[in-house]
């Protein structure tokens, strides 16, 4: 099965949808920044709590908000929306402890898996996937 392109538009920032689960809880779709400057998914902690994820610390980082302390576990990710989406199993990311950032979607997995073109001009970010 060939795996879809995304076409998302946004306003300001490149966003796309993401839906997180664990242990048979999950949350809506969120907006979830693509940050092409991160290595990794960021969480904010409520996040976490609401999901019941078993966090391992995983020490402190200077951001540009400040310090926060962040702490690494596993999840499933979905992308896309309710009709055409790709799952993600057994991500780690990273959750955290502050509750005043937004979802943060990093170079892994996403810039492995997609080739990713920001259209400014048209406020779109489209994801064309480079598997085989």
């Amino acid at each position: 099965m060939d795996e879809p392109t995304f076409i998302f538009d946004y306003l300001k920032y490149p966003i796309l949808p993401v839906k997180f689960c664990s242990d048979g809880k999950e949350t809506p779709f969120i907006d979830a920044l693509l940050d092409s400057g991160g290595d990794f998914i960021v969480i904010p902690m409520p996040i976490a709590r609401y999901l019941g994820l078993k966090l391992k610390r995983a020490g402190d980082v200077d951001t540009a908000g400040g310090t926060t302390t962040l702490f690494k576990a596993s999840i499933h990710m979905i992308i896309g929306g309710k009709e055409k989406n790709v799952t993600y199993s057994d991500l780690e990311i990273h959750v955290s402890d502050r509750d005043d950032i937004p979802v943060l979607i990093g170079r892994e997995p996403i810039f492995e898996d997609y080739e990713i073109t920001f259209k400014k001009n048209f406020n779109q970010l489209i994801l064309k996937s480079i598997k085989g």
